[in-house]
C-alpha cells in the first residue's frame, strides 16, 4: 500500500485571495516553501494528490477558462521542480446545493478508501479549513490544520520526514537464541549481553558512533566455541538492520574513515543490495580480550550478507 498526502489548494499551496477566486495570474501567490517541501514529501514516497472546492465553477462568475489558464500555470511550475500530483479532484458546487463531492464528503476519494490501496497509517490531509480535517475524518486517517505562522510547510514536512524506523529480529537454531530490537530514530533501553565481553564493547561502540539504538541479547553454545555465536549475530544484525531502513528513503549510502591516535581504519559501504565484503586487517594476536580474533572478519561477512550491503574494512597501525 502507498502513503498518500490529500492536499487542499487555495490557502494550502497557493494564497487564497479576499474573494475566494483565483481567476488571473495576478492573484497567483504561492504559500511559503511548498515547492520545497512538495519536492522532500515526494523524495520520501509520498504520492500527492490535489483536492479542492471551488464554488461556482463554469457559473458566469467564476468561468472554466479563468479558471484552467491558472491551474495549469500552477500545475507548470510544479512539474518544472519535479512536483506531479498522481491525481487532481475539484467539486465545482455551491455549499447549498448539498452535493455529495463536496469536502468534506468523501465522493472525491471514494477509489483510495474503497480499493484497500492507502496506507492509512501513514497517509494525511492537510487543508487550512475545518472541512479539511473533517474530510481526513471521515477517511480514517490523519490531517494537519496548515497556518503559515503556526503550523507550516516546514513544520508539517518535518514531522512527515521524522521517520521512526525499527525492527525485531529473532533468530532461533539449535546452536543460539538471539533477540535484537533495534531503533535508527527514537530511543529504546539499550542493552547488549552476547557473552562475550569485548563483543559487547565493539557492538556498544557501533551504537554509539551510529546513533542507533540496541537490545541485544544472546544465548549460544560458547562452551564448545564462538563461531556460531559471532556468526548469528551477525546475521541477525544484519536482518534488523535491513529491515530496519526499510525504503532507505532520506540516507547517504556511504560511510566512513576513522583515524583514532596511531591507527586508522576505513570502513566504506553502498546500501546497494549486492553483496560483498573486502576485510583488511591484519592483527598481532588471536584474542582481543576474550573475542577471537580471526572471527571478526566472518561476523562482518554475515553482517553484508544477510543486510544486502557492499562493505570494505580497512585498518592499519601500530601492532
Amino acid at each position: 500500500m502507498k502513503k498518500f498526502i490529500f492536499i487542499d489548494r487555495d490557502g494550502t499551496l497557493i494564497k487564497e485571495p479576499k474573494n475566494y477566486q483565483i481567476d488571473c495570474i495576478s492573484k497567483l501567490f504561492f504559500e511559503p516553501n511548498v515547492i520545497i517541501s512538495l519536492s522532500k514529501l515526494l523524495r520520501f514516497g509520498y504520492k500527492l494528490i490535489l483536492i479542492t472546492n471551488q464554488d461556482g465553477l463554469g457559473s458566469a462568475s467564476f468561468s472554466i477558462k479563468h479558471f484552467s489558464f491558472v491551474q495549469k500555470f500552477m500545475l507548470q511550475i510544479f512539474a518544472s521542480q519535479g512536483i506531479l500530483f498522481e491525481s487532481i479532484l475539484i467539486c465545482p458546487h455551491f455549499e447549498k446545493d448539498n452535493c455529495k463531492c463536496r469536502k468534506p464528503n468523501i465522493e472525491l476519494v471514494r477509489y483510495w478508501v474503497h480499493n484497500n490501496i492507502m496506507d492509512r497509517k501513514n497517509s494525511y490531509v492537510i487543508g487550512d479549513r475545518k472541512t479539511d480535517i473533517q474530510l481526513a475524518k471521515n477517511m480514517g486517517i490523519r490531517s494537519f490544520l496548515y497556518n503559515a505562522k503556526l503550523l507550516s510547510w516546514e513544520h508539517i514536512t518535518n514531522i512527515l520526514t521524522t521517520q521512526n524506523r525499527s525492527a525485531v529480529v529473532l533468530r532461533k537454531t539449535n546452536e543460539t537464541k538471539i533477540y535484537i530490537k533495534i531503533n535508527l530514530d527514537c530511543p529504546i533501553k539499550n542493552y547488549i549481553n552476547t557473552g562475550i565481553e569485548f563483543l559487547n564493547h565493539m557492538l556498544d561502540q557501533l551504537r554509539v558512533h551510529s546513533g542507533i539504538y540496541l537490545h541485544i541479547d544472546v544465548t549460544g553454545d560458547l562452551k564448545i566455541d564462538d563461531h556460531h555465536t559471532i556468526e548469528d549475530i551477525g546475521i541477525a544484525l544484519g536482518l534488523a538492520l535491513k529491515k530496519a531502513l526499510g525504503n532507505k528513503f532520506g540516507i547517504s549510502r556511504y560511510g566512513f574513515t576513522l583515524p583514532m591516535d596511531e591507527s586508522l581504519s576505513s570502513c566504506v559501504l553502498d546500501l546497494s543490495g549486492r553483496i560483498s565484503c573486502f576485510f583488511k586487517v591484519n592483527f598481532k594476536y588471536q584474542f582481543i580480550g576474550d573475542l577471537n580474533s580471526c572471527m571478526i572478519k566472518h561476523f562482518f561477512h554475515s553482517l553484508a550478507q544477510s543486510m544486502q550491503i557492499s562493505l570494505h574494512i580497512y585498518a592499519k597501525g601500530k601492532k
